[in-house]
């Protein structure tokens, strides 16, 4: 049993800590819209050791603006906004993956990116959601997922202490200040009543938004300290390409939950597959973990700086301070989403609901004002021209 128990999530009735955790195979939208390939791929995790398999339900309008341009993958430059259009999925589609996944024994998971998807993954009556880490600062977002009532994974990629506290508080009974001076309906209002009782059924998934993402980027020595300041379970959301180094070393700093891309084969055409492991190298993952909630932090962490280094093994712990990674350093509040106009509005308008959207910025498009203010913008005056697709920001309305 590994020392680091003090928290835990419990999904569908079953606990799980560093002594048992929680292996996610992330598929996210491998499968190309093909289900005989969805059920080929959830198989295959399932035969490597995987408890959990997660899908990505993508609908391009809730995520990107058309005129994003092209967005830097694993795969080289893409138009994501038309690959996003490419997978957009029916509910049957998701409802016999649902069913597959469950036949095998493994839980089902996937991340909504969008009041839309949320509503039709709501329908599916899922046993836990997914939070992407673009969509850690979604506040209407949370908002509706939080009085669902299930345990919920947020991922924390491409964020600040601070972004982190933001989410956290609106899966807690309090309010942040902000929300206070904002209009809250009445449905809220009676969403912070029954969301307290179950915080401790909300994990915080550590995470790099870079792809791939280098081991020693992964600070895991702030996994304690985040379990410690927000009093939920952790775990990790790992990018980087070695099956066992972050992985492991997670769960001697107390990781209850482990999610890795998974693929057929690295040469398939998925979005994330470059960077996804294989089934032979996700069964050494697999295998990795369970050796290493076996044992304690501390032969966790000797076994590997005998056989990989004391020194790269100490630069992978990190000094756990929680803070953006080099490599994700750039992506901030690009990656993030924030409040885009979607037509051209010209100075003098006022602005409507159907003017503005929370998207992703990405590279090209200039961001805009953080989710939070979306309620507020409705009914404004633009003082600027706001091109369509660019940011909103507080000069401009």
């Amino acid at each position: 049993m590994n020392e680091n128990e003090r928290f835990s999530i419990n999904i569908d009735g079953k606990n799980y800590s560093p002594g048992n955790p929680l292996i996610i195979a992330e598929l996210g939208t491998s499968h190309n819209g093909d289900l005989i390939k969805a059920k080929e791929m959830i198989s295959a995790a399932a035969e490597a050791g995987a408890g959990c398999v997660k899908f990505q339900m993508v609908f391009a309008d809730e995520i990107l603006h058309p005129n994003t341009g092209e967005v830097p993958l694993p795969g080289g430059m893409i138009r994501l906004y038309d690959q996003f259009k490419s997978l957009e999925m029916p509910l049957e589609f998701y409802e016999e993956i649902k069913k597959y996944t469950e036949n095998k024994g493994v839980l089902f998971l996937c991340t909504p990116f969008g009041l839309k998807s949320a509503s039709i993954l709501r329908s599916l009556q899922p046993k836990m959601v997914k939070i992407a880490s673009p969509e850690l600062n979604f506040t209407s977002l949370l908002e509706d997922i939080a009085a669902w009532e299930v345990p919920v994974l947020l991922s924390t990629g491409v964020s600040r202490l601070a972004d982190i506290e933001n989410a956290i508080n609106i899966f807690r009974e309090e309010i942040t200040p902000r929300r206070k001076d904002a209009k809250v309906t009445k449905e809220i209002k009676q969403l912070k009543g029954s969301c307290g009782s179950w915080l401790n059924n909300v994990c915080l998934l550590h995470c790099v938004t870079s792809y791939p993402a280098p081991e020693i980027d992964y600070n895991l020595r702030v996994l304690p300290n985040l379990a410690a300041i927000f009093g939920v379970s952790v775990g990790v959301s790992d990018h980087s390409l070695d099956p066992e180094l972050v992985p492991s070393l997670a769960i001697s700093m107390g990781a209850c939950v482990i999610e890795k891309h998974f693929c057929l084969s690295r040469n398939d055409p998925g979005l994330d597959d470059p960077i996804a492991l294989e089934p032979g190298d996700f069964l050494k993952l697999t295998k990795a973990i369970r050796q290493a909630a076996r044992i304690n932090s501390d032969e966790i962490i000797a076994h590997y700086s005998n056989e990989r280094g004391k020194d790269l093994i100490q630069r992978i712990l990190g000094n756990g301070v929680k803070k953006l990674a080099p490599s994700e350093e750039t992506n901030y509040r690009l990656t993030n989403r924030s409040i885009h106009a979607l037509r051209d509005i010209q100075k003098g308008e006022k602005i409507t609901k159907q003017d503005y959207a929370v998207l992703r910025t990405e590279k090209i498009l200039r961001p805009g004002l953080e989710p939070v203010w979306e309620k507020e913008i409705e009914g404004r005056t633009a003082k600027n021209f706001i091109p369509s697709g660019e940011g909103i920001r507080f000069e401009d309305i």
